[in-house]
């Protein structure tokens, strides 16, 4: 291996840049905030000198962008590094107003700011630092940044998988984990669309005349979080029903999401809640498979690639661990296809999803160093 550098990033200029990003709230739904976004991070990447491609977006979703650095006439057709992060984020404009961006003590706090922004920031600086530096390996380096993991990649996932199996190594800045490791595995994960109909009335005359899809839907939610063990879990997080509170519901929808450490329990877990039906007369409830992210497990390739970070943290003076995670990422895609992939490679932090939201501002530079050894020593 060769040697391990310490580059001098400038952590004030970097807040800087990431204050102008979480500024621009980017909610997956909102397919125009997301695409000021992706403006934004495009002017950032063409300033670098990338090549730059702006993908139009599918299922009236954002755009996705790619950018490549680093292109000779002898890597432009062999498998290179492929950097791979989205800039969609779970919280509603309007965010900002309760979750300001803003500095407190050892933290910076902002919407999107740690999931992940910050982590897509850090893997652009550091292939900007390798090419300041003279650093970059012989590897060709693309850089896609896409605009709808939060939902679960279903207008990207050809886009990431088709680049994903043009790539040597896949390298993901998703948040770190909480004791400063890395990502060497993700669980499986699939989404269900559910649905009740039901029997209207007016609910002050006499309720008993109809048939409530959210009383339904309620009692479904308990059964499915009921199906939960330690091979799987069942949560539902979305549930919209009826118009009008003195009006017996008709119809209610919920989504539930479901993780398992390996395939086999999310099919089995899958097999039972689609066999589920009412058995309330006059109640209709139907579940739809959603969105899957296949299990990913280590293979010799993220192994020797978790050997190459483990020397350079310790060359950087810096901690290191691994491990599988459940909360999905495009590193599911990549890791699933067999190709050598590291995950968690973004900042320290915590509250991400919740208007808590923060990273530990001295993650920047040590996460940075990591990723920009990482890249240079590639081959």
């Amino acid at each position: 291996m060769t040697d391990i550098r310490e580059y001098n990033f400038d952590t004030k200029q970097i807040l800087s840049t990431l204050r102008e990003w979480v500024e621009v709230e980017s909610p997956t739904f909102d397919k125009n905030a997301v695409n000021r976004m992706m403006d934004l991070c495009s002017n950032f990447l063409a300033e670098m000198g990338g090549r730059l491609e702006r993908v139009p977006g599918k299922k009236n979703l954002g755009d996705c962008l790619r950018a490549t650095f680093n292109e000779t006439p002898e890597n432009s057709n062999s498998p290179g590094i492929l950097i791979m992060g989205h800039m969609d984020t779970v919280h509603p404009i309007g965010t900002l107003r309760k979750l300001p961006f803003r500095i407190d003590g050892d933290k910076c706090f902002g919407p999107g700011i740690f999931d992940m922004k910050s982590g897509n920031l850090i893997a652009i600086e550091a292939v900007k630092m390798l090419m300041k530096e003279e650093d970059l390996p012989d590897l060709k380096i693309t850089i896609l940044i896409t605009s709808d993991e939060e939902i679960g990649s279903p207008s990207t996932r050809s886009l990431i998988e088709a680049e994903s199996l043009r790539s040597k190594y896949v390298l993901v800045p998703e948040p770190g984990l909480p004791d400063g490791g890395y990502v060497s595995g993700r669980y499986a994960i699939a989404r269900f669309n559910l649905k009740t109909e039901g029997v209207p009335f007016h609910a002050g005359i006499n309720p008993k005349a109809g048939k409530s899809a959210v009383k339904e839907m309620a009692k479904k939610i308990i059964e499915i979080e009921d199906l939960s063990n330690d091979d799987r879990t069942f949560s539902a997080g979305v549930v919209k029903g009826g118009q009008w509170v003195n009006c017996v519901s008709s119809e209610c929808i919920a989504q539930v999401i479901s993780m398992a450490k390996e395939q086999k329990n999310l099919d089995e877990g899958s097999s039972t809640i689609l066999g589920l039906t009412s058995k309330l007369e006059g109640i209709n409830f139907t579940v739809e498979q959603g969105v899957v992210r296949p299990v990913w497990e280590p293979n010799d390739g993220t192994l020797n690639l978790l050997e190459a970070t483990k020397s350079i943290c310790k060359g950087l003076g810096l901690p290191f661990s691994h491990g599988s995670m459940g909360g999905g990422s495009d590193g599911n895609f990549s890791g699933a296809l067999g190709v050598p992939t590291i995950d968690g490679l973004g900042t320290l932090g915590d509250g991400y999803h919740t208007l808590n939201e923060h990273l530990y501002i001295d993650s920047i530079a040590k996460r940075a160093n990591v990723i920009a050894n990482i890249i240079r020593q590639l081959k």
